[in-house]
């Protein structure tokens, strides 16, 4: 009998790695080479540093005006699109058999819009915990209501 693979997706805005079951009993363990960090400097670092200044229409108060446009999101907008490729080509390696992936809302939903159909067809579950500076060997009673250990 093939044993089933499930691997573990966790992730937040600047850190991800991957762990693997391979069934009752064997724990869990880090998928070699699968962590990955971004550098990913505050929008304050990435940006002028002041924002720009406007006058009022009317009389000769100034305000600042907010950006449009967050780097910083967007960045980790683009980890998110990275790890989905990663996944992909991972599936067409049949790499794993199922995929749980835990990750805080945002980055939850980052992932959501990038996963191919292929990588979604494997996902089992979604947890929206920030997990990503969690010890390997706690992680596993996190995932206690999800994945038999």
């Amino acid at each position: 009998m093939k044993t089933t693979r499930t691997w573990i997706l966790i992730a937040d805005g600047n850190h991800a790695r991957i762990l693997e079951s391979v069934g009752r009993g064997h724990g869990l363990h880090e998928v070699v080479g699968s962590a990955i960090r971004l550098h990913n400097p505050p929008s304050r670092r990435l940006g002028r540093d002041k924002p720009g200044r406007v006058y009022e229409s009317v009389g000769d108060v100034r305000h600042a005006i907010e950006p449009k446009y967050d780097r910083h999101r967007a960045m980790e907008t683009r980890f998110a699109e990275q790890l989905a490729e990663q996944l992909h080509r991972f599936v067409e390696t049949n790499a794993f058999d199922k995929l749980v992936i835990v990750a805080p809302p945002a980055m939850l939903g980052d992932l959501r819009k990038s996963l191919t159909a292929d990588v979604a067809a494997k996902l089992v579950a979604e947890i929206d915990k920030d997990l990503a500076k969690v010890a390997t060997n706690e992680i596993a009673s996190h995932l206690a209501g999800v994945l038999i250990l």
